[in-house]
């Protein structure tokens, strides 16, 4: 998360949401789910696999303080609620509106529902707005704890430095025009992924600290192997998704210090902000069954 490269106009479909094309060489989302089956609980072990739900949408929501946004991710499915409210006709449409507002979409079912979103949130689409202002612009942008997105390369200026001169021809302008808009799609979504892996990196140390307890100072960890001593631990995180390897008799703990760390990570960078980061949560032998 928090990728440092703009990415283009396409949107790829994901299992959880829709990607934007970007560099090939950026690590993975996901893991294939022709290898989860391969990771497997030990003998008596089990594996609590938790989801960050919709997180990009509902940081969004914290980050412009948007009540309506927020009020559409409470105690449910955010897609299915703006279609509740009347925003849009189905919840793929939602999840469509939401991700071309987040990436910039302009063109196709994307870009024709993002002014629907505009008009029912109209803060949070305020913020990605100005965010991509500002990379049209060259200007930075800054997650919620202060990273800075990387200003254009110098080629970028010189292609708008190229646009500006009197003898311009107007296929120069067309691509001046084309690498500020690809610029300020990767400033609109940069605040927003890059604060989703803030909350990230503040769930999983919510989580290790509360993996300790469960533990006990008196049921010290190996510093490797495969069962820390009866201890549940982290084994795996991948963009907002982990698992702890957990005793079968301290699973329920495992599960409920994974929810806790969620719910303290949105109160440690937002505050009072009326936003839940709910988890999709499993208790199984192995990942294929999550």
């Amino acid at each position: 998360m928090g990728r440092g490269r703009p990415v283009p106009r396409g949107l790829r479909r994901g299992r959880h949401r829709d990607r934007p094309l970007g560099d090939r060489r950026r690590g993975a989302l996901q893991l294939p789910k022709a290898i989860r089956a391969a990771v497997a609980a030990d003998p008596g072990w089990t594996l609590v696999v938790a989801d960050a739900a919709q997180l990009e949408p509902r940081v969004l929501a914290a980050l412009a303080r948007d009540g309506a946004m927020a009020e559409a991710g409470r105690g449910r499915d955010m897609y299915r609620a703006i279609v509740d409210a009347g925003v849009v006709a189905t919840r793929e449409e939602a999840k469509l509106a939401l991700l071309g507002a987040m990436y910039g979409s302009t063109t196709g079912d994307s870009g024709r529902l993002v002014p629907q979103l505009a008009r029912a949130y109209p803060r949070a689409m305020a913020l990605v707005d100005r965010a991509a202002r500002d990379g049209e612009a060259g200007r930075r942008v800054t997650t919620l704890l202060g990273r800075s997105s990387p200003l254009p390369p110098a080629s970028w200026h010189e292609i708008q430095a190229a646009a500006s001169q009197p003898d311009a021809t107007a296929a120069v302008e067309r691509r001046a025009r084309s690498a500020a808009r690809d610029w300020g799609r990767f400033t609109r979504n940069f605040v927003v992924q890059g604060t989703a892996a803030e909350w990230a990196l503040c769930w999983l140390a919510g989580v290790r600290t509360r993996l300790t307890a469960i533990r006990g100072a008196d049921t010290p960890a190996a510093a490797s192997g495969g069962v820390f001593d009866r201890a549940p631990h982290l084994v795996y995180f991948l963009h907002d998704e982990l698992i702890v390897h957990s005793p079968v008799e301290h699973a329920d703990a495992a599960a409920d210090a994974v929810r806790d760390a969620a719910a303290e990570a949105g109160r440690l960078l937002f505050g009072d902000a009326p936003v839940e980061f709910p988890l999709e949560l499993a208790v199984t032998a192995d990942y294929s069954s999550a």
